[in-house]
């Protein structure tokens, strides 16, 4: 397992507890170097609600002291806490399960069926495409041609 794999993992296990206690879901971590820094990325949500501000000050000061407890992390790093957003990516089977009936918009690699991304409402998800009702018609998209999947906000 790669260095930052040990790290992502390692962070999933110490911010469980803290998210089950405050009802939030973790969306993904991340630990990426960025110019001549190093970033830990954790972004939440919360199960039919908004992530707020108290919610990213909380899991933040209870991570950091773990973190600093067990120092797991042999290098400097920023940590940051924010809500995963509105408009969030879409990569896992389960981000795909609580998106459907939600608008999505999904980007390509090349044209698919003459279009360069597709927006419309996520109706199933399995392995290998995704159906995606777009007024009048069900669009059936193999997964292998998706470049992004992230939620739709609609005005």
């Amino acid at each position: 397992m790669a260095a930052k794999q040990k790290v992502t993992d390692l962070v999933m296990e110490m911010v469980a507890p803290v998210l089950r206690e405050a009802g939030l879901e973790l969306v993904e971590v991340e630990y990426k170097k960025e110019g001549a820094n190093w970033i830990l990325r954790v972004f939440l949500d919360r199960p039919g609600g908004a992530v707020d501000l108290d919610d990213c000050a909380h899991v933040s000061e209870a991570l950091s002291t773990a973190l600093d407890e067990t120092d797991p992390i042999p290098s400097a790093y920023f940590l940051e806490v924010s809500s995963a957003g509105a408009e969030r990516t879409l990569k896992t089977a389960r981000d795909f399960e609580l998106a459907i009936g939600k608008r999505i918009f999904v980007s390509f690699y090349e044209p698919f069926e003459g279009n360069k991304n597709v927006e419309g409402t996520l109706m199933e998800s399995d392995e290998e495409v995704l159906r995606v009702w777009q007024d009048p018609a069900m669009v059936v998209i193999p997964k292998d041609k998706i470049a992004s999947v992230r939620l739709a906000l609609v005005w």
